[in-house]
């Protein structure tokens, strides 16, 4: 375990833009893709701010979890878990499979690739 605050720092402000966004924007293109695109980023830093595993471990890692999150969306997994009219569970967990957000997942773990290959010194 290590602390880094310089990925917590951009975990605490993509948490920020992914709230403001799921709150306040009812759009076609930001709140469903920038929105999926930047939740993987989010969640790469999290872990990021708190181990030290190889990136593309984690962008790895990340990306198979939001892939996984999406195909639970498909069995409709919040029905039966009772959470269905739950509006914050529907905004985490999401309520209906799409495949637009797996690439939206894609692009956004490719951003980070991207990102930490030229990056890591």
């Amino acid at each position: 375990m290590r602390f880094n605050k310089k990925y917590f720092l951009a975990f605490c402000i993509l948490l920020i833009i992914e709230v403001y966004i799921a709150l306040y924007v009812h759009d076609q293109i930001i709140r469903p893709f920038i929105g999926d695109l930047l939740v993987v980023i989010l969640i790469y830093c999290f872990v990021c701010a708190f181990t030290k595993f190889p990136y593309l471990k984690v962008i790895i890692a990340v990306l198979l979890f939001a892939y996984l999150v999406e195909a639970i969306q498909a069995t409709s997994f919040i029905n039966w878990i009772g959470l269905s009219e739950n509006k914050v569970a529907k905004i985490i967990l999401g309520n209906s499979f799409d495949w637009r957000d797996m690439m939206a997942y894609t692009i956004g773990a490719v951003f980070i690739f991207i990102f930490e290959k030229f990056n890591v010194k």
